[in-house]
């Protein structure tokens, strides 16, 4: 039986516990109260940069698919954002400093298995990382700049130049997400997708936690 209501509600819907446990992480909270260090956000920018790496990688692949191209924009590119903002925050020498957690690598093995061979896993992965980017993308900047002192460098990540509007960007793409030709069984597979990318960037989270307490 089909759905009754667009697939972007459905998606949303059938989402939301998980990401409600990602954005309720530890790691996370402290982070944007004030309790995390300048230390902290380097850490998870760098693991930003193993999964957005692999994410826009895939893209070359996935520039083949009619579904997946669909989404395919310069406008959301974060990977050069990423390189920039670590060369600012740890010199020039920056990608020796920098290792994936155990728990990047399997987020980044997940996303290079899908992400290179299944149009909507792709999409999953991609509507999960950069429609979070947009929606926290503004006060998080903000938050980072007011408690390390950041202007523009060292926050690239957060901001889209070429994005206006990014309200009226994430309804064109949740429109999209609604045109996209997917039977129920498919709609389906790519709903826990998104599951397991909530879960994968909550693992981050945690292990970042982790990794923080013994150091």
């Amino acid at each position: 039986m089909a759905d009754l209501i667009p697939f972007s509600q459905a998606l949303r819907e059938r989402t939301r516990t998980d990401h409600g446990a990602s954005a309720g992480a530890v790691f996370m909270q402290d982070l944007m109260t004030g309790k995390g260090t300048r230390d902290d956000y380097v850490s998870l920018l760098a693991q930003h940069y193993f999964i957005y790496e692999a994410l826009e990688q895939a893209e070359a692949v996935m520039r083949r698919e009619p579904q997946a191209a669909a989404f395919i924009t310069p406008k959301l590119t974060r990977l050069p954002a990423i390189e920039s903002d670590l060369e600012f925050l740890l010199g020039p020498g920056w990608r020796g400093l920098i290792t994936p957690l155990p728990t990047t690598e399997r987020y980044v093995a997940r996303i290079r298995a899908v992400g290179t061979s299944w149009p909507g896993g792709f999409i999953a992965h991609h509507y999960t990382r950069y429609l979070g980017d947009l929606s926290g993308c503004q006060i998080i900047r903000m938050l980072m700049q007011r408690q390390f002192g950041f202007e523009t460098n060292g926050v690239g990540f957060y901001l889209f130049a070429e994005i206006a509007k990014p309200k009226e960007f994430k309804d064109v793409y949740r429109a999209q997400l609604d045109a996209v030709d997917w039977d129920d069984a498919e709609r389906g597979r790519v709903i826990d997708e998104v599951n397991l990318a909530s879960r994968l960037n909550t693992e981050l989270f945690e292990a970042l936690a982790a990794a923080k307490a013994v150091a």
